[in-house]
């Protein structure tokens, strides 16, 4: 038995967005609805829940001075007790990385910390044994077919070690016209290649959707660790909060002056 503590509505500047999420159980926690005094409270709550065997509560609280937080917003919480141990997770936003390279190696990395699923795709079996241990890996010589078997939403990004597999993988991503992302490592003239070469090869089919070069909008630093840290951003800012009704409200909150 636990308590699942979910975020039901926010108003304001709040530390989560609607719809995270936090279990308690009697001796551990899994999530986080932002930390502070307001998960404190909250957890407090669920295990008086707990410790009289079920029930739910609603909880309105603002996010003030009165309980030690100056996020100055306001949040709804809904705290439910559930029977069972582990609580289904939500599916993780999906990353598919082609090349285990330099930059491949470190997205991995980097992605490794955030809440995403990914995997690394490459043909060359002495490239993915480079990788940390634990991360998944794909050792295929159509990594093509990684793209055609996904599912709808994920986000490619392209890096290898061949610009004509580069233009492969992407072109097969745009085609597919439901990914939430398709980034090409390279530059702007790779770019301009890539466009004269989709005219040719795949007549109708528009770059528009291609990220290239990939990470730019932060810095020209072509460091590998640096172009995966600013990609990562990248796809974190693209899979954002939950509701897409929440980040505009974040938005608006931010830019309402004090």
């Amino acid at each position: 038995m636990f308590v699942r503590v979910a975020i039901v509505r926010t108003r304001g500047s709040a530390p989560r967005e609607a719809r995270a999420f936090m279990d308690v159980h009697a001796d551990r926690l899994a999530g986080t609805i932002g930390g502070g005094q307001l998960e404190y409270m909250a957890i407090a709550e669920a295990r008086r829940l707990l410790a009289a065997g079920g029930g739910a509560l609603r909880m309105e609280v603002p996010l003030g001075p009165a309980i030690g937080q100056c996020c100055g917003g306001h949040v709804t919480l809904q705290l439910t007790v559930t029977e069972g141990e582990d609580a289904p997770a939500p599916r993780l936003p999906t990353v598919l990385i082609f090349g285990a390279g330099h930059v491949g190696r470190a997205l991995a990395r980097a992605l490794a910390l955030l809440p995403v699923s990914f995997r690394v795709i490459d043909p060359r079996a002495e490239e993915l044994s480079l990788l940390p241990p634990g991360i998944e890996r794909v050792l295929t010589p159509i990594p093509e077919a990684e793209i055609r078997a996904a599912l709808p939403g994920t986000a490619y990004v392209i890096l290898t070690h061949d610009h004509a597999l580069d233009f492969l993988l992407a072109a097969e991503a745009l085609e597919r016209g439901d990914a939430v992302y398709v980034g090409m490592i390279g530059s702007a003239t790779k770019r301009a290649s890539f466009r004269s070469w989709l005219r040719r090869s795949v007549p109708g089919l528009s770059d528009a959707g291609l990220t290239c070069p990939i990470g730019a909008g932060f810095s020209r630093d072509k460091r590998p660790e640096v172009i995966a840290a600013f990609t990562a951003a990248e796809l974190m800012g693209l899979f954002g909060p939950a509701d897409p009704k929440e980040k505009n409200h974040e938005n608006a909150a931010a830019r309402t002056p004090a």
